[in-house]
């Protein structure tokens, strides 16, 4: 019996915190931080105002959930991504270039990433650094993960795996969403260009020594 209650209470608390995090988000990229007020939260989501500071503590420490929540879905392309393609391939290049597409594809298409750029693009100010430091260290967990594996395997050379993801991030995915898009979508012919040019540049950087030799002219 005691179980079954304890069970009840955790789905509520489940059910609560999801609709808190749902309505401070759409009232944040509506109304802005600042103008949210927690008593907007609280009749947004249909819970009392004291629901919301016994769950979150305060507004800032509901926005560094909101964030979190909203970056788990990004994080979550990004694992399927490394799992569909750069798990078992015959080409490095090619399987850079794959995984690189089906996340742009996938951001592209989800709420919650163009939800999760606005939202730390609206209120930065009210984000710590260390916040967005680790919040940009989760993003590339995954990828840097692998890169460090690559590097055990010799696929590649990357003394830094840390800074060879920001690399290969800032050659591929990032510059192909900073692109200025005509009617809010960008060319798929442009995007697999910027895609496929920036894993060559990429690669030219930190592809094994013995490899670059053999490319270079004698």
């Amino acid at each position: 019996m005691d179980n079954t209650e304890n069970k009840k209470i955790r789905k509520g608390s489940s059910d609560k915190r999801a609709k808190i995090i749902t309505a401070a988000r759409e009232l944040f990229l509506s109304d802005g931080f600042d103008r949210s007020s927690v008593d907007a939260v609280a009749a947004k989501a249909g819970v009392s105002k004291r629901t919301v500071y016994d769950y979150y503590g305060d507004k800032q420490s509901l926005l560094l959930a909101v964030v979190e929540e909203t970056s788990r879905a990004v994080l979550d392309m990004i694992k399927q991504g490394i799992s569909d393609y750069l798990w078992e391939f015959e080409d490095l290049e090619q399987a850079l270039i794959l995984f690189c597409e089906q996340f742009v594809a996938s951001a592209n298409g989800s709420s919650d990433y163009s939800a999760l750029i606005r939202l730390v693009a609206m209120e930065a100010s009210n984000l710590p650094a260390s916040f967005l430091e680790k919040l940009d260290n989760a993003t590339e967990e995954g990828i840097t993960r692998r890169f460090a594996e690559f590097g055990q395997t010799g696929l590649l050379d990357v003394p830094d795996p840390v800074m060879a993801t920001k690399h290969f991030a800032a050659l591929t995915f990032l510059l192909v969403f900073d692109q200025p898009r005509k009617n809010g979508t960008l060319e798929k012919e442009q995007t697999k260009r910027i895609i496929t040019e920036g894993v060559r540049v990429f690669l030219c950087a930190y592809a094994p020594r013995t490899v670059q030799n053999k490319n270079q002219p004698s």
